[in-house]
């Protein structure tokens, strides 16, 4: 049995602002009020935790993803400033720019306490295992899950790695001026163990509708019979836009044979403004460690923040979380969620003020 210090306890929320009159595009984090993933407090007093000097000097839709053979947390984040040095709005925002001359870095920090964080790091998200570069746009949204058995076994190093998905442009190797109209948004996966340089090996194309399709999240559950079932919402950017939400079984669920099954659609919609199901991006899932329970966060554009969903059972998708008692500070947009144990929850509750 667990120790007390080592039980689950507590979430950390990490994500970033939206603000055109400041430079807001870094690295916030909030934490839970106790065991409650309902009410959040921000920590350094709502200010700025980390901050990237690297590349666009804005990071975006970053993510918390633990490595549970060595304890290691890392931060991944978009290498993106929209809102030009913070000043002014985005309405000049070149996003054509930013999807087909963009940055093809994750900005990347990792921590053994959560408290103090290494310097930032690019990894470049285009590097194939032959070294050669595919042609990205971009890489945006990136999430990660750590799949234990990935290599086969007698693998130098283990079986463990992560495998990494993420938002980008396409391009065909020979296209190197990215001058292809027929090129749209698509999710794609690549593989580490590390979130370096020496170990990230670009995959290939995770998610293909057609169309754009960008900012997926996933979680995974653990079902009666063993089997590990994997969710993942996405947002369909194509002419009928909107979060959707499926599900597989499959073992290797990155593969392109993985079978996935639609749960829901639409979903988000009742938390715009105007009843428009194009008008929520970013998804967050993330499930509870006390109750069967999971969350859905969704992200209301343009500049709302995150509103949240909440399901006693995925397989029949989400409902809105509509209580009085749900906090959550104003413009929380697009990140993630870690789990944490006492021992974490204590010492970050001792540190705010102090991490970074």
């Amino acid at each position: 049995m667990k120790s007390k210090e080592n039980q689950p306890f507590g979430y950390l929320l990490v994500h970033f602002i939206e603000d055109p009159n400041a430079y807001a595009e870094r690295i916030y984090l909030d934490l839970s009020d106790g065991d409650n993933p309902e009410h959040w407090n921000p920590l350094n007093g709502g200010k700025p935790v980390l901050t990237s000097p690297l590349g666009t000097k804005g990071v975006r839709d970053p993510y918390l993803v633990r490595n549970p053979q060595t304890g290691r947390v890392y931060i991944l984040a978009t290498d993106l400033m929209v809102f030009s040095d913070g000043h002014g709005s985005d309405s000049g925002a070149d996003w054509y720019k930013f999807s087909h001359h963009g940055s093809t870095n994750l900005i990347i920090w990792e921590s053994d306490d959560l408290v103090h964080w290494s310097e930032p790091r690019m990894l470049d998200m285009s590097t194939r295992p032959d070294g050669t570069h595919a042609q990205l746009g971009m890489a945006w949204a990136p999430e990660a899950l750590w799949v234990p058995d990935y290599y086969p076994e007698g693998h130098e190093g283990g079986r463990g790695a992560f495998v990494v998905y993420w938002s980008s442009t396409l391009f065909p190797d020979d296209d190197v001026d990215h001058t292809n109209p027929d090129v749209y948004d698509r999710v794609m996966w690549g593989v580490t163990t590390d979130f370096t340089n020496e170990t990230f090996s670009f995959g290939g194309v995770f998610i293909d509708r057609g169309h754009p399709t960008i900012d997926t999240t996933m979680l995974q559950r653990t079902l009666p019979d063993g089997t590990v079932r994997t969710y993942r919402a996405t947002k369909d950017n194509g002419p009928h836009a909107n979060i959707w939400l499926d599900a597989t079984d499959a073992r290797q669920w990155w593969r392109p044979e993985a079978e996935w099954k639609i749960l829901q659609e639409n979903i988000g919609v009742d938390w715009t403004e105007n009843g428009h199901a194009g008008g929520v991006e970013g998804p967050a899932l993330f499930a509870s460690h006390s109750e069967d329970k999971w969350y859905l966060y969704v992200d209301v554009i343009p500049s709302i923040g995150y509103r949240p969903m909440v399901s006693s059972d995925p397989d029949h998708g989400f409902d809105y979380l509509c209580s009085a008692d749900f906090f959550m500070a104003p413009h929380t947009k697009h990140g993630g969620v870690l789990s944490l144990t006492h021992a974490e929850y204590e010492r970050l509750s001792k540190a705010d003020g102090r991490i970074g």
